[in-house]
């Protein structure tokens, strides 16, 4: 009864905190992210407002499927396939609210855990904000999310300023939730639940799908990584052996400061598809294959003191062919660096906690 009464209690908070009077879930993230809307949200796609949001962002998207999108997905179905095709749990540990790159490596994934340091917010009833309220909102909400659709990563205090002017106590789009909201539309999925989570952090899962196949669930943690074996990194072993994503992280496991997050993903990955602010390649120990893909190129000012000797010497003894596509902190293409380590297998899950078979996205 005790389980009963908090489901309930769930689902009455994901309805009260998300629901968008009258419109659904889905409906919204639709109109957030610049896509054909029904219901309440509907007369609002025909204001000059929306029009010019939509219209920026059907340019930028078709601009990021054709110098991300496609070449991303193409390049890990020739060189690891069988992760890009994985339901394991999906590790993205400094994302932000990027889980469009979470995706487009891993899109099978049955669950994605996503955690950084940026607010959850939130996405108020935007049938009753006032037109020139949602002009600047839309408009602020594409500030936002302009460095990742150019690029291929977030610049958090540029996120944070434009996303700031929707502060909650102004009742303004703020925080993660509106972008996870654009990326799962964006990439054709159907969003079916959303509701705020307390443990192990402050957070907000999601349950989403794609026509026919299963739900899968995606998790945002607002936590910080610093130090040893949080609660946090405990709730997520249980999740079992994971895909892991680490890119534009700032280096910070570089150092001794996060030596826990970076000896959870060790323990827990099968896979780790980085660049090279991720995990620095003298950390893998005995047992971790790293194949090295692109350019090393390295960086300048805040990141020169990061430069790997090591690295540099793995792509000059045998420089790789060029990726084709950006990754990482460098922006042009040639530039792009990608390392994929790979480990033996780890031990498997109970058989009663196993992923479900589900259908593979191509």
């Amino acid at each position: 009864m005790k389980r009963r009464l908090l489901t309930g209690l769930f689902l009455v908070t994901a309805i009260q905190a998300f629901a968008q009077n009258g419109a659904t879930i889905d409906e919204t993230a639709r109109f957030l992210a610049g896509l054909p809307a029904t219901g309440p949200l509907e007369p609002l796609t025909h204001d000059p407002g929306w029009q010019e949001h939509a219209a920026a962002m059907d340019e930028a998207w078709t601009r990021k499927e054709q110098l991300q999108i496609g070449p991303i997905r193409e390049w890990m179905l020739a060189n690891a396939g069988d992760y890009y095709r994985s339901s394991n749990t999906m590790y993205y540990m400094f994302s932000g609210p990027d889980f469009l790159y979470a995706n487009l490596l891993f899109p099978n994934a049955s669950t994605y855990i996503l955690a950084g340091l940026e607010s959850v917010g939130q996405v108020p009833d935007l049938v009753r904000m006032p037109p020139e309220m949602l002009r600047g909102e839309l408009a602020a909400l594409r500030g936002s999310m302009s460095t990742i659709l150019k690029f291929q990563y977030f610049i958090t205090k540029d996120m944070r300023a434009e996303l700031g002017r929707g502060q909650i106590t102004r009742g303004g789009i703020d925080g993660t939730l509106p972008i996870l909201y654009v990326f799962l539309a964006r990439l054709g999925y159907t969003v079916l639940e959303s509701g705020r989570v307390a443990t192990p952090a402050e957070g907000v899962k999601i349950k989403f799908a794609e026509g026919e196949r299963p739900p899968q669930t995606l998790y945002y943690f607002k936590t910080d990584l610093a130090g040893g074996n949080s609660n946090f990194l405990r709730w997520c072993a249980t999740r079992g052996p994971g895909l892991s994503l680490l890119k534009a992280a700032s280096f910070l496991m570089h150092g001794d400061g996060f030596s826990g997050v970076r000896n959870f993903l060790l323990e827990h990955s099968l896979v780790i598809v980085q660049d090279d602010s991720g995990i620095p390649l003298r950390a893998f120990p005995k047992g971790w294959k790293v194949n090295c893909y692109g350019r090393y190129v390295p960086h300048k000012e805040e990141f020169e003191k990061y430069y790997q000797p090591d690295l540099a010497a793995l792509y000059a003894q045998d420089p790789p062919t060029p990726l084709g596509f950006a990754f990482g902190y460098h922006w042009q293409k040639e530039d792009g660096i990608l390392m994929l380590a790979t480990r033996e297998a780890l031990p498997a899950l109970p058989a009663e906690e196993q992923p479900q078979e589900r259908r593979v996205r191509k």
